[in-house]
């Protein structure tokens, strides 16, 4: 009984802290959550970043259009709006085929809204928006509250 006793306690617990082979097993186990949760978080932001330029490249093509619509005169009735100027910027195209996909998931003519300030003094037109990011569990576990993503685009007026 002994003999057994003395090898369970040497051979297999003490011995297995004087080897090797288990640091490698130990610096995994410490290891692998930080440079998991680093990839997700990395995948994440990179996430925001594409979102911000696919609304920014909305916004800029909806400023384009208006930027370069004729007004309303007593010859020329303008067919210029802000709601395909919208169309442009949810979907990059002002008549979406039935069921077209939004630049941005979550970002549409019935979710969010898009401010167009008409041509001003400086003779610019202004088009802005906000949109709620729809984040991962990730950040919710992190404590990271919701990120709003603010853009606007100006351009100058130049009518036809």
């Amino acid at each position: 009984m002994m003999a057994l006793r003395h090898f369970i306690l040497h051979r297999l617990c003490f011995g297995f802290w004087s080897r090797e082979e288990g640091a490698v097993l130990a610096e995994a186990l410490l290891a692998v959550p930080f440079v998991t949760l680093f990839a997700a978080g990395i995948l994440e932001f990179g996430n925001i970043f594409w979102e911000r330029m696919q609304i920014d490249a909305g916004l800029r093509d909806a400023g384009r259009y208006l930027s370069r619509c004729r007004p309303t005169t007593p010859t020329y009735t303008s067919s210029c709006s802000t709601a395909t100027a919208k169309l442009i910027a949810y979907y990059g195209t002002q008549s979406p085929a039935e069921g077209a996909a939004l630049r941005v998931q979550g970002w549409g003519p019935n979710l969010a809204d898009i401010t167009v300030i008409p041509v001003n003094a400086d003779g610019t037109i202004t088009v802005a928006t906000s949109h709620l990011y729809e984040t991962s569990p990730l950040f919710a576990w992190l404590g990271i509250d919701a990120i709003t993503l603010n853009s606007s685009h100006e351009e100058r007026y130049m009518g036809w």
